[in-house]
């Protein structure tokens, strides 16, 4: 189950890069994070913003699957902050 982020929370991370996938459809930000994570280094967090559902849980098993970290969850006005931190 993923982790529930407070607003506090979520703005003490320090996102390197936030992508704003919302509107698109499972596989779309799942398939954004992928391609934004080589943007960033080793070690840093990557916000994505999403509207659809899945999101949390394709990102999160993604990040177990490849070795990232993933953070949690913040809700937003009609969608969620996911954060990961890349291990890789």
């Amino acid at each position: 189950m993923s982790t529930i982020l407070t607003e506090t929370d979520a703005g003490a991370l320090g996102a390197a890069k936030v992508v704003d996938a919302r509107g698109a459809a499972c596989p779309g930000p799942l398939l954004e994070a992928k391609k934004a994570m080589a943007a960033i280094a080793v070690g840093d967090v990557l916000e994505l913003w999403s509207s659809d559902p899945q999101t949390r849980r394709d990102v999160e098993a993604w990040s177990a699957k490849v070795g990232h970290g993933f953070l949690g969850v913040a809700a937003a006005a009609g969608y969620d902050r996911v954060f990961v931190r890349r291990g890789k």
